[in-house]
């Protein structure tokens, strides 16, 4: 008992501690206080990234005044091209890691269907991406109907259909017909593979890519629109020398219930770079684009070439009301150049869809629109003065 109250008394060494440790606290707030020195001193140096903002500004400002301005989804074909064009990995890549894990363990009620796959309906029990409940019959994929891989069923175009009503675009109706949607986006994948293989054979500049490498996501991208509805009501894909994205001119196959599904071929929205070399080409010489609109395959697939109007490359919704900064408003090719998207457009009927006869079709109509994607490619990416260099050269060799 004596020494345990020795040892209680002799506890009053963790004070001195404490003691000697406390002038060693305002030390860190000195350190921290010449940290924010240094960080003061540094400020001037962001003048050079306000001067760079200033001229990025200054050079958007002299891009806006063309007249072009992006009033959004302003026509049902122009939004439909938009949207695949704007939708994708974007997404994808601001989702972290760990949301994408957290996602993953959400997947046991899927796991107990998987259990039910006799079952000809499943009941489903669980959350969807927002956390909100969801109870249900889960609608199981149809066992008729379908066909051989390279065409498109109706199967397909009844889900599409489907997703047209408002009662049915959204997540709950999505997540109870996911058995009819992983059918019908496993026959379009089907189909890319087949016309990937008809694309290679009509323009070879394309390059064989999987599917994921050219087939756009059904969901849309609504954090800049007043539509919040999140699936789109077609399954599109896009081809050129670097899959569905590049600066490069672009294959583009949308199909859609409602005679709605199209091709086109083009460039939409070029650059600011990529336009204004295509406009100087076409102030140097636009002999090259003149024929190919002109020619009777071409108007037969994409329509007569009338300035003011919507056909074939002209009367697009971004298309400019006045001459382009630095153009004549007389110029003797102010219809070309008041252009601000340079693609043309094929519509087919649900039953042209729907028969196995499609994807000779869709060759014939890229066949036809191979030369106008070859033409804008060498414009876009090939200079006005090396273009020049380079007839220069074949007129010493000859």
């Amino acid at each position: 008992m004596p020494t345990k109250t020795k040892s209680r008394s002799a506890r009053p060494a963790p004070p001195k501690r404490q003691s000697k440790s406390e002038p060693a606290k305002p030390s860190r707030p000195t350190r921290r206080a010449s940290t924010t020195n240094n960080k003061k001193r540094k400020a001037p140096e962001s003048d050079e990234d306000e001067e760079e903002n200033e001229n990025a500004e200054s050079s958007a400002d002299e891009g806006a005044s063309d007249g072009y301005k992006d009033s959004g989804a302003s026509s049902a074909e122009d939004e439909a091209l938009d949207s695949d064009r704007l939708d994708e990995d974007e997404d994808e890549d601001d989702v972290k890691p760990g949301n994408k894990r957290k996602a993953g363990k959400k997947a046991s009620p899927r796991k107990r269907r998987r259990k039910d796959e006799d079952d000809e309906e499943q009941e489903w029990d669980g959350e969807d991406e927002d956390g909100r409940e969801i109870v249900g019959r889960v609608v199981e994929a149809p066992k008729t109907g379908r066909v051989p891989p390279g065409q498109i069923s109706k199967n397909t175009f009844n889900f599409l259909t489907n997703l047209k009503k408002p009662e049915c675009n959204d997540r709950q109706w999505f997540k109870l017909n996911e058995p009819v949607y992983r059918l019908a986006e496993q026959e379009w994948k089907d189909f890319i593979i087949a016309l990937t293989d008809d694309l290679v054979d009509v323009d070879p500049q394309v390059p064989p890519l999987p599917p994921k490498d050219v087939i756009h996501r059904i969901y849309r991208d609504v954090r800049f629109s007043n539509d919040k509805t999140p699936y789109k009501t077609g399954f599109s894909a896009s081809f050129s020398r670097g899959g569905r994205k590049g600066l490069f001119a672009h294959y583009h196959v949308m199909i859609k219930p409602g005679n709605e599904s199209m091709f086109a071929a083009g460039a939409w929205c070029p650059g600011k770079n990529e336009l204004d070399t295509i406009r100087a080409h076409i102030k140097h010489n636009p002999a090259r684009l003149r024929a190919l609109l002109k020619d009777p395959d071409f108007i037969d697939m994409f329509g007569q070439p009338k300035p003011g109007k919507r056909s074939s490359i002209f009367g697009r919704e971004d298309e400019l009301k006045n001459a382009p900064k630095g153009v004549a408003k007389d110029h003797k090719d102010i219809d070309l150049l008041k252009c601000r998207t340079f693609a043309v457009v094929h519509k087919f009927k649900d039953e042209t869809v729907l028969s196995p006869e499609f994807r000779e079709e869709l060759k014939r109509v890229m066949d036809v629109a191979r030369p106008f994607v070859h033409c804008l490619n060498d414009w876009m990416t090939v200079g006005l003065d090396e273009e020049e260099g380079a007839e220069e050269a074949d007129d010493d060799d000859e």
